[in-house]
């Protein structure tokens, strides 16, 4: 391996991939991945993610996830109505056993490595 195997990632860096989510989002439901690395079975991947205002029902959330917050501010609310908000500057970690909703508050970018979980 050499400084050519070194990736930078980010919205708009690495291969655009949009999730399909179903019924699980709402009809304005918006985003972009961005993904610049990874394992070639998909155990894990990273890169950059934009998204607009919407929702989305994790139940459960689909990996193990460290954010970064770019710019926008989102919300995760669990299931029994708990809410918490990241915005521009903030990291956080979602575990795949999250159960709720993901909120998309405004226009947002962050820097994301999703891993594998554990489903237990």
């Amino acid at each position: 391996m050499s400084v050519n195997d070194i990736r930078m990632f980010g919205p708009g860096q690495g291969t655009r991939f949009i999730p399909e989510w179903g019924d699980d989002a709402s009809p304005n439901w918006s985003e972009s991945e961005w993904r610049s690395f990874g394992d070639p079975n998909g155990e894990y991947f990273g890169g950059g993610w934009e998204g607009e205002p919407g929702t989305l029902l994790c139940d459960p959330y689909p990996y193990d996830e460290v954010c970064i917050m770019i710019s926008g501010r989102v919300a995760l609310i669990d299931l029994d109505g708990n809410r918490r908000e990241f915005s521009a500057g903030e990291a956080f970690f979602v575990p795949q056993l999250f159960r709720g909703t993901w909120e998309t508050v405004e226009p947002s970018k962050k820097f994301f490595v999703a891993l594998p979980g554990s489903r237990s």
